[in-house]
């Protein structure tokens, strides 16, 4: 007896995690393909095309208004359905539906703006937001440093699988070195409970798990910031201590600047800005400030020059210039 082939969006799941594809990049283009499929009347993706997908990105924009990032990223995962699921590549020229995101100048705080934010905050997110600020981080890069990623003794931080899949080395601060050495010795109890409890493994990239199962209860492996509770692995089933939702500092760092009264709008990504923008007020080469922030182009980090340009700094106005 045969049994039923599998659901389409089972199949999608199936090759993005094949591909290694990360769960929360999962979630969201099986939400987009879900959604695809509704606004075309629940019809089979292989019976529609090019010009569905046009219909369905359009709509996005004009109806529902989308940033033009949003709707890319459900392009992506429609690309991902054709090319990789269905083997049914689109049609047409997918260039004709991308949308352009703007090119914005980043939010950038001053030195005193920095210190007031991270004065409001405590514990935990004040060495998190530090370690943004003090190292170039990515929030997510910060949420998913493991305990061997530290370099005391050298003052580096290992970037591991950052954006787009690559690894880089950036500083540690020597002011954050006592204290996250304290904070370890706290996270290194916690692990010691977990295994005497008989759990203490941590998720590992999938052929290293398979090469070094043993490594999954190693210290080194273990995250950095772990969250204060073991939770079920949606993939594996498996309970363990994941790292800490990057939530709790993403709204702690939004309330600090409320409480600061700093008058821009400032995100954890805020601090990585500032902290490209003061390295290259203070006369650093940017070719050092494009290796420690991990951009494959310059032309990337260059967005920084205009920042510190923005305003017309260094050129005085005509208004300043009448007697």
């Amino acid at each position: 007896m045969s049994s039923n082939p599998p659901r389409l969006l089972d199949r999608v799941r199936e090759a993005l995690r094949r591909k290694h594809y990360a769960l929360r990049t999962e979630e969201a283009y099986v939400g987009w393909i879900r959604r695809f499929i509704l606004f075309h009347g629940k019809q089979h993706p292989q019976h529609l095309g090019h010009a569905e997908v046009q219909a369905f990105l359009t709509d996005l924009a004009v109806t529902q208004h989308v940033a033009a990032s949003t709707q890319n990223q459900a392009l992506s995962a429609l690309l991902f359905l054709y090319n990789e699921v269905l083997q049914q590549p689109l049609d047409g020229p997918v260039d004709s539906v991308r949308a352009k995101q703007p090119t914005r100048l980043p939010t950038v705080l001053t030195r005193d703006e920095v210190t007031r934010v991270l004065d409001g905050l405590r514990g935990v997110h004040h060495l998190m937001a530090s370690l943004l600020y003090g190292s170039g981080l990515r929030l997510m890069e910060c949420v998913r440093l493991r305990v061997k990623d530290l370099d005391f003794a050298q003052r580096q931080v290992f970037v591991r699988d950052g954006k787009g899949a690559k690894d880089r080395l950036t500083m540690l601060p020597e002011r954050l070195i006592v204290p996250l050495q304290n904070h370890l010795r706290h996270v290194r109890l916690l692990h010691d409970q977990d295994i005497r409890a008989g759990y203490g493994n941590v998720w590992l990239p999938d052929a290293f798990e398979r090469k070094s199962p043993e490594a999954a209860r190693d210290w080194l492996w273990q995250y950095v910031f772990p969250a204060e509770q073991r939770s079920v692995d949606p993939r594996s089933g498996k309970e363990r201590r994941h790292h800490v939702d990057e939530s709790g500092l993403q709204k702690a760092v939004k309330r600090a600047a409320k409480l600061a009264q700093i008058p821009k709008r400032v995100t954890c990504h805020t601090f990585r800005h500032s902290f490209a923008t003061h390295l290259l007020e203070r006369g650093y080469d940017i070719r050092t400030v494009q290796e420690l922030l991990g951009h494959a182009d310059v032309k990337t980090t260059m967005i920084y020059t205009h920042v510190l340009n923005r305003g017309g700094r260094g050129v005085q106005s005509p208004l300043d210039e009448q007697p």
